[in-house]
């Protein structure tokens, strides 16, 4: 049975829920970011609105180019953890559906739809009931790719942006591929595209003339996946399963961490949540990473593996992370972001033997 797969992208995600919270957004150029003018021209665009887009503002962009290309934006400081709540309600309706839900970010998804929980057989319908439920329940909008994979789900998902729906049946494929920009294909990054350009290839029309040989020679094993894409092949299943490999707590900080007292207090907090996300997981894990940037945008990280599981315990994970953090910074060196991560990780059905908190030997760390 040929597969039914939603790519589901909400639009400028961060920046809708910035102007629904605010109505006085409304209508204006909104760019999350710092604001430039009060960081010191430092700062990345995380999204930006379609107002801001139309002046040429993206997302990874500096702040400080954004400001120049849109004198009168309004620069919204991320809120993430908001938008993780938002993005929590939105995989509830998903699931409404199917349990097989792909994340990909706060703001995407696949869904594989083949069979649905409320019978609906169309992913059509099905699309259109998500755009619509979310709407309802957010206030936000979203646009969906309908097809039988994911490559050209995503694909469709991006063709008609905002509150877009594009279906790509299997007998669509080349009609909807071969016209394409070859920047749209999946792989092709800035280097990758030069090359293409080179080869005389600006579109699926041009990248469907080379054969498999050709391309494979040009570019060795991705060669053989730009083949089968043009060609509309792709076996991926929608990884609704896959089990966490690390799991990570860290903060920024609007005034940096200066002073032991502060740092240490942060420390705990991270830690404790760490522990606790562990515990409710039931997961334990190996190896502790510290994750330190300075007031200098210097980011640092420095692990440490022990020969048995770290015990979900707040107090022990702050203690190995002072010893890491002390290898990572400087006595009076500002902290803007700290971080702690555990990886290596098992499930707690694994004998955690107890560790000795001083005098271990079978430690290792780089």
């Amino acid at each position: 049975m040929a597969r039914k797969i939603i790519h589901v992208d909400m639009d400028c995600f961060y920046a809708s829920i910035e102007v629904r919270d605010n109505q006085k957004l409304a209508g204006k150029p909104v760019v999350i970011a710092r604001d430039p003018r009060h960081s010191g021209g430092k700062g990345v665009v995380s999204t930006a609105n379609y107002v801001a887009r139309s002046f040429g503002v993206h997302s990874a962009m500096n702040a400080n180019e954004a400001l120049n290309l849109c004198p009168d934006a309004v620069f919204v400081p991320p809120d993430f953890k908001k938008y993780r709540q938002v993005s929590k309600e939105i995989h509830e309706i998903f699931h409404e559906y199917t349990d097989k839900v792909e994340p990909i970010a706060f703001d995407e998804a696949y869904l594989d739809v083949t069979e649905c929980k409320l019978g609906f057989k169309s992913a059509t319908i099905i699309a259109h009931r998500i755009q619509q439920e979310i709407f309802e329940k957010t206030g936000l909008t979203c646009s969906t790719g309908i097809s039988y994979n994911k490559f050209l789900a995503k694909l469709a998902s991006d063709y008609a942006k905002p509150v877009g729906m594009t279906l790509v049946r299997e007998d669509e494929a080349l009609d909807f591929l071969l016209p394409l920009k070859i920047e749209k294909f999946r792989g092709v990054g800035r280097k990758t595209v030069i090359k293409m350009h080179e080869l005389g290839v600006y579109n699926g029309y041009d990248l469907y003339g080379l054969s498999e040989l050709d391309l494979i020679h040009y570019f060795g094993k991705m060669g053989h996946f730009f083949y089968e894409q043009v060609r509309g092949i792709d076996d991926r299943e929608v990884e609704w399963q896959r089990e966490r490999k690390s799991f990570g707590v860290e903060r920024t900080f609007n005034m940096p961490l200066v002073s032991n007292e502060e740092i240490d207090e942060q420390l705990k907090w991270t830690a404790q949540k760490l522990a606790d996300d562990l515990t409710r997981a039931q997961k334990h894990g190996k190896t502790l990473v510290v994750k330190v940037r300075n007031s200098e945008f210097e980011t640092k990280t420095k692990r440490l593996t022990l020969a048995d599981y770290f015990q979900n315990d707040a107090t022990m994970i702050a203690y190995y992370g002072r010893q890491l953090l002390d290898e990572l910074y400087s006595e009076g060196e500002s902290i803007r972001l700290m971080g702690l991560s555990m990886t290596s990780i098992d499930s707690i059905e694994y004998e955690n033997i107890a560790l000795d908190l001083f005098g271990r030997n079978d430690v290792h760390n780089d």
